[in-house]
């Protein structure tokens, strides 16, 4: 997942991470209204998840066959 996907408050959280590793500090504070809104923000993004896994488990029933991946790794030269 790239940022350019993410909420506008995973993106500061993430900003936020950035700058505490760049800096070397130990410790990360959120305000209550950031926490929250990180909070609801990761929520959702678990709940849309967990409606795809479901979306994806019926169409797999509804088909009534395997999901087959095929991974080519390409070769060398």
């Amino acid at each position: 997942m790239t940022t350019a996907n993410l909420s506008l408050h995973l993106k500061n959280f993430n900003e936020k991470v950035k700058v505490m590793n760049q800096s070397g500090k130990q410790n990360l504070t959120l305000s209550v209204q950031e926490a929250r809104s990180l909070h609801a923000d990761i929520f959702d993004l678990l709940n849309h998840c967990a409606q795809l896994s479901k979306q994806t488990a019926s169409i797999a029933k509804e088909q009534n066959s395997v999901i087959q991946i095929a991974v080519d790794g390409g070769g060398f030269k």
